[in-house]
């Protein structure tokens, strides 16, 4: 199974993400995709455990996307603090214990995992969904007496939503990133049933209490995109200095990895006094690039 993970760095923040799967496609693809079929059944069986443990770990600042086996967490960094990073990576790999503790169990190899860390655009769904707009005129009925309580719930519970998107995952380079290695696979030098981290989270000297493999030096000459990964083995116990480990970066550092954006950003931004130097803060914060 493979699931992705995302550490965005957004036009006005920074997030981590990660994509994670079991592969659990494969096994019902031996059945020519026959619903009826013994193994597909089996399959089935896999992916509705892959979903409970998923949602075991679904928190308030580690929500997650989930389409078949591979769900989406994300969350946006801090420019000051580390522990958001710290926190992240450390339920991330939770969740990738938990599940390859399962997998295992079952007979099966594990899941893939990649958490990346980059630049997000800020969006919102309003404005998509046709249903927001009959809620509104429900709401609007209801508040001009037209219609009794009854009837606006009645009519609430029936509302359809034909359209969502989940906006941290739009237009988030972060994802992209953890998508397109875990795509990659043997090719790009990332396989097995592995917790890949983007080093980029880290200090350029990996921290003591993180134990990994050689990093792997990943791109796409296709999409122009490069990250250097190392397989997380462990983190070792150990007690940790406040406002997050050291040796782990909080967003604004890893914004500073990206000077090609960087720029852009401080291409576009049209800053409210020119004088004012245009720091890194003050790109992210402030800016919307389409770039």
């Amino acid at each position: 199974m493979e699931w992705w993970s995302c550490l965005d760095t957004c036009s006005r923040g920074h997030e981590n993400g990660l994509h994670s799967s079991v592969r659990a496609g494969a096994m019902i693809a031996e059945t020519d995709f026959n619903p009826l079929h013994g193994k597909a059944s089996e399959a089935i069986q896999r992916l509705r455990r892959f979903h409970q443990i998923v949602a075991s770990h679904i928190f308030r600042l580690f929500p997650m996307l989930v389409m078949n086996d591979g769900p989406v967490p994300c969350r946006d960094l801090s420019l000051r603090s580390r522990g958001p990073t710290h926190d992240f990576l450390k339920r991330a790999r939770k969740l990738f214990n938990h599940i390859k503790e399962d997998e295992n169990g079952h007979g099966f190899p594990g899941a893939s995992a990649v958490l990346a860390a980059g630049f997000r655009m800020r969006g919102r769904r309003a404005g998509h969904d046709a249903s927001a707009s009959h809620f509104k005129s429900l709401m609007e009925r209801y508040q001009n007496g037209e219609i009794r309580a009854e009837q606006a719930m009645r009519e609430a519970s029936q509302i359809l939503q034909s359209f969502d998107i989940i906006p941290q995952l739009q237009a988030n380079f972060a994802f992209s990133k953890a998508f397109v290695a875990d795509s990659s696979g043997t090719s790009g030098g990332l396989h097995g049933a592995k917790f890949v981290v983007d080093l980029t989270i880290f200090n350029a000297t990996m921290p003591s209490w993180v134990v990994a493999e050689k990093t792997v030096e990943w791109s796409d000459e296709s999409l122009h995109m490069s990250a250097s990964f190392a397989p997380i083995i462990e983190f070792s116990r150990c007690k940790h200095a406040s406002g997050g480990p050291l040796g782990i970066r909080d967003g604004l550092q890893i914004a500073h990895n990206y000077r090609k954006t960087l720029k852009c950003l401080r291409d576009f931004v049209p800053l409210k006094n020119r004088s004012e130097r245009a720091t890194p803060s003050k790109l992210v914060r402030e800016s919307s690039c389409p770039c």
